[in-house]
């Protein structure tokens, strides 16, 4: 079904590089046919190019680059450039994410790709789950599978399954690979659960949030006691969106599934009843309502959101009011996938930074340790799981990294699609007049059908449940 769904309008992209990655160092049905030793030796032999492109959306793998890959020698004063021991020099691309404007512009670099000069070739880009497969599309031809470099089953044997699943084209190649896993919890405030439930303690907060009709009974509860249950409309949505029972698109038809309705009833119902303090994710007042001075119960936020976002949010007053349980149901939201582009000049440059920043147990761990970030070995998040000693300072102490390692063993992939990004914000969108009271609920579908052909004008039909 994905190679039907592969005609995305900004991916005219799928034709010019299956042609074009010929002439540039694409491999070819036969040449992919070889064995990996001698692929790996003919890469070896190939002069590396001088500078290595890395394209992203933000300064998250800037980040973990710089202050990780052993190989790093120096850094520019405005962070544009970094200079490795052997003289590359890396020159990052930043682009925003919002509205498509990364993956726009990405797609424009990479169908000009066979005929960039050799140090203007892309290297190395990042994706996210949500147009994954998009980019890992064994016809698009975008993305080098990792055997093509010389990394092997054995060499990402320690990192969890379903982050190998979403970079992995229909012929089985995993195309991408990741430092690490964002398995979601629910962070709630110690002081308001104390209010509201008599306790703080993670356990005894699970029991009572363990499903969403117990969730609802504490967003009354909480409600009666002047708090609000959750921020805004947005906060829920990746639990429900990551449990549905089907893909976005099948064939050319969008299907709402059922569970994404069953959020559309719950936002309405907490908009009405006042649980939730009508605000969306990143704005203003979300941002203040996660601060000392917020009367929100919780927020449902996977690894990065807690140790980044909230805790920033929270500030120096807020630290040690946070702890985080399950949750009603397991989720995910986010992270990053670092691809190869196919035509690089850098092949060897890049398998080593795959294989440092994304299977080194060590390096790994050390940057869980550093910013309590969850990483991608499975041993190395068990060895801090299974240590008494660890905690977060931030969430009073708590091993949440426990927690993450019981959550991200139940992460499944097999629902994504390439039209995720695309589809989620605008359900999103699409509904908010209708959780205001502006429109009704024929209204916000239409509003949601029209978008979304838009977008994608060669999807044909929305069917709702």
């Amino acid at each position: 079904m994905k190679k039907r769904m592969r005609m995305l309008a900004s991916l005219a992209l799928a034709g010019t590089m299956v042609l074009s990655m010929a002439a540039c160092g694409g491999k070819s049905d036969d040449a992919a046919a070889k064995k990996d030793d001698a692929k790996t030796e003919q890469a070896e032999e190939t002069p590396e190019g001088k500078v290595l492109n890395i394209w992203c959306w933000n300064d998250e793998f800037q980040q973990r680059f710089n202050g990780y890959y052993p190989e790093v020698k120096e850094v520019a004063e405005d962070k544009s450039t970094t200079t490795l021991n052997d003289g590359t020099v890396v020159k990052w691309t930043i682009n925003p994410n919002e509205n498509n404007n990364y993956q726009d512009k990405l797609d424009t670099a990479l169908q000009a790709q066979a005929s960039a000069a050799e140090d203007d070739k892309i290297d190395i880009f990042l994706i996210e789950a949500d147009y994954a497969l998009k980019y890992v599309d064994a016809d698009a031809n975008v993305a080098e599978p990792l055997a093509d470099l010389g990394i092997t089953d054995d060499d990402l044997a320690d990192q969890y399954q379903y982050t190998k699943d979403i970079v992995t084209d229909d012929n089985g190649a995993q195309r991408g690979t990741s430092w690490q896993a964002t398995p979601g919890l629910f962070a709630y405030r110690r002081s308001i659960a104390k209010d509201v439930l008599g306790t703080d303690d993670p356990e005894k907060v699970q029991e009572k949030l363990k499903d969403w009709d117990n969730f609802n009974k504490v967003a009354d509860e909480a409600s009666k006691k002047g708090y609000k249950m959750l921020s805004g409309y947005d906060d829920s949505y990746r639990t429900f969106s990551n449990n549905v029972s089907a893909k976005w698109v099948d064939g050319t038809t969008v299907k709402v599934d059922p569970n994404l309705m069953t959020w559309v009833d719950q936002t309405k119902t907490f908009t009405d009843k006042g649980y939730n303090n009508k605000t969306s994710l990143w704005d203003d007042s979300w941002n203040a309502d996660q601060s000392a001075k917020g009367k929100v119960f919780g927020f449902f936020y996977s690894t990065w959101g807690i140790n980044f976002t909230l805790a920033g949010n929270a500030g120096e007053e807020g630290k040690g009011d946070w702890a985080v349980c399950e949750g009603p149901q397991p989720y995910f939201w986010g992270g990053t996938w670092i691809c190869a582009a196919q035509g690089n000049d850098n092949p060897k440059t890049i398998k080593d930074v795959m294989l440092k920043l994304t299977c080194d147990k060590e390096i790994e761990k050390k940057i869980t340790k550093d910013t309590q970030d969850y990483t991608n070995t499975i041993s190395g998040m068990q060895e801090f799981a299974d240590d008494p000693k660890f905690g977060s300072e931030f969430l009073g102490g708590q091993n949440h990294i426990k927690l993450f390692s019981e959550v991200a063993p139940q992460i499944d992939m097999s629902k994504t699609s390439p039209y995720d990004q695309g589809c989620n914000e605008a359900f999103q969108g699409a509904f908010k007049d209708y959780f205001d009271g502006n429109a009704d609920m024929d209204t916000a579908k239409k509003n949601f059908e029209t978008t979304i052909i838009e977008k994608y004008p060669e999807l044909t039909a929305v069917e709702w449940p």
